[in-house]
């Protein structure tokens, strides 16, 4: 009976010592294998504000606590951009107001010519009235180029009239200077080309005197001096002192006295 129980024992251990392997090996096993790894993220939804880009802001505030809302506060305040209207507009207004500027001072310019003119009528009417032929103090015995240019100076702002050869109602360039002339007993041709051939040749505007004629074929006037002349321009103009610049080509200088 006792040799039959330990065969019996020993298959038993086996069995007990099989079970545990089966039950241990798996866990030795899993302990070994390399480890998995799972995680998983959580994003906060994003909630996407859209602005509008072209609008501006015109203020930016800043608040902190009360007591000290007047360190912590800041106003910026931006100016708006000009839209392309508003500047047409403005550019319309520049336009307007330059233009209106000139209007002004194109009227206060025909003011004083009217002016001038009243009062060169005015004097030569009253020098008319207290001369005449026969007792003249413009003769040619005591006509002087200084004469002459002081002459013609006093008739600045007289009026041009094509064709005209008197103060009223007004000359053109040649009958400008044949009437100066003939307050002196010269007699002058009536054109300007005739004009830049009588007396004297002078030969640069350097040489030229007060009271010498600067003609050409198409404009005359009577030098003063300084490089300047006195001529009947353009009805718009009148009887101006000018440079000469205003001759076309060139030009004689011819002195007659």
């Amino acid at each position: 009976m006792k040799s039959l129980n330990k065969p019996l024992l020993s298959i038993a251990i086996v069995v007990v010592v099989a079970m545990m392997l089966a039950l241990f090996a798996p866990m030795s096993i899993a302990n070994t294998a390399p480890a998995v790894v799972t995680s998983s993220r959580s994003f906060p939804k994003n909630n996407v504000v859209r602005r509008n880009l072209l609008a501006e802001s015109t203020s930016v505030t800043v608040e902190g606590d009360s007591s000290d809302r007047s360190r912590y506060t800041e106003t910026l305040n931006v100016e708006k951009t000009k839209s392309t209207k508003e500047l047409q507009a403005e550019q319309k207004a520049k336009e307007q107001a330059a233009q209106e500027e000139d209007e002004r001072e194109q009227q206060a310019a025909a003011s004083r010519s009217q002016e001038r003119q009243s009062l060169s009528a005015s004097s030569s009417l009253s020098s008319s009235s207290s001369s005449s032929s026969s007792s003249s103090s413009a003769t040619k015995g005591t006509a002087t180029g200084s004469a002459i240019a002081a002459l013609a100076t006093s008739y600045e702002g007289n009026a041009y009239v094509y064709g005209g050869e008197t103060p009223n109602p007004g000359w053109d360039c040649s009958g400008f200077v044949k009437y100066i002339y003939a307050q002196f007993g010269i007699t002058l041709p009536r054109v300007s080309g005739s004009q830049a051939t009588v007396g004297t040749a002078v030969g640069s505007l350097a040489e030229a005197q007060p009271g010498d004629i600067v003609a050409n074929g198409i404009h005359s006037g009577i030098y003063l001096g300084n490089g300047l002349i006195i001529s009947a321009l353009l009805p718009s103009l009148g009887t101006r002192i000018t440079g000469t610049e205003v001759y076309t080509g060139a030009y004689s200088i011819r002195r007659v006295v």
